[in-house]
């Protein structure tokens, strides 16, 4: 989702844009994934890398297998691909590396910003790994800015995609008692900033994708609805949510996120879409 619609972007502002390709040899920048190593087309300068990685953690239930799975899938490529620009004969001058907000831990208690210590649970600890794995490029010399995505909100996919089916329908609502904090940021905000950081290349070692209001699962249930001009009064009860989807719901669904950014402030950036209203308002008027 965000890396179509950052393709799209950045060919319309003249870029070149070269995609890194899973086993493919005839591609100029190919993954090996069985020898985990990166393969870079030595006749072609990168300005820029960024590295978007990394498998969806919603889509199914946390065994331990998969919860491995989400962990290494973001830490080997993401490994492979610093130690290949590492060692490159011309090095990019940017390396735009995806994270997550879950590097903050589940709380709603303080809200949390790119000064803020990493917590210590699961979301946490792949999001540790993910950032260490970039080592090799950051100690090359070569600008390393790690993005720490909240919840991405576009009709195209992710977690809205799922949810306006069901708030057409009339069927939506609070999940659980509707208390937890939810981290979010519009598609078009995300690409405006990573476009943003592409032309001025600030030296911050991380930033925060998220509106400066974070939203609790009640008012963000009811924004919906409300843009939908359809009620909101069907919660998911939390028993439900950890019977359905395990250890997974309880983390993703029930957990809290209160994250902004205090980075985009500091660089001048100023989003489109700071509110839910003015964000679902521009998201229905497309779908």
């Amino acid at each position: 989702m965000v890396g179509r619609a950052l393709t799209a972007r950045l060919c319309d502002e003249g870029y070149t844009v070269y995609r890194l390709e899973r086993n493919s040899t005839t591609a100029p920048f190919y993954y090996l994934q069985a020898s985990n190593r990166v393969i870079l087309d030595p006749n072609i300068a990168l300005f820029a890398v960024i590295n978007l990685a990394g498998p969806s953690i919603a889509d199914k239930r946390w065994t331990e297998a998969r919860k491995r799975f989400i962990l290494q899938s973001r830490e080997r490529l993401t490994s492979a691909l610093a130690d290949a620009l590492s060692s490159a004969a011309i090095k990019p001058a940017l390396l735009l590396s995806a994270s997550a907000v879950g590097f903050y831990g589940e709380g709603d208690h303080i809200i949390a910003d790119e000064n803020s210590p990493a917590g210590s649970d699961f979301l946490a600890d792949v999001a540790q790994q993910w950032e260490q794995a970039t080592a090799p490029a950051e100690q090359a010399g070569i600008n390393t800015i790690h993005l720490r995505f909240g919840v991405v909100l576009s009709p195209s996919g992710g977690m809205l995609k799922q949810l306006l089916l069901p708030f057409k329908l009339g069927l939506g609502g609070p999940i659980g008692k509707g208390r937890q904090f939810l981290s979010w940021i519009s598609l078009v905000d995300v690409v405006d900033i990573i476009n943003f950081l592409l032309e001025h290349q600030p030296v911050v070692a991380a930033i925060n994708l998220v509106a400066d209001t974070p939203a609790t699962s009640r008012d963000f249930s009811k924004a919906l609805a409300s843009q939908l001009n359809r009620p909101s009064f069907l919660p998911m009860p939390a028993p439900m949510v950890k019977l359905l989807f395990g250890e997974m719901g309880k983390v993703l669904l029930l957990g809290s996120s209160r994250v902004q950014s205090s980075k985009l402030a500091d660089l001048g950036v100023t989003l489109k879409h700071p509110t839910l209203f003015s964000t679902f308002q521009a998201i229905l008027a497309q779908s």
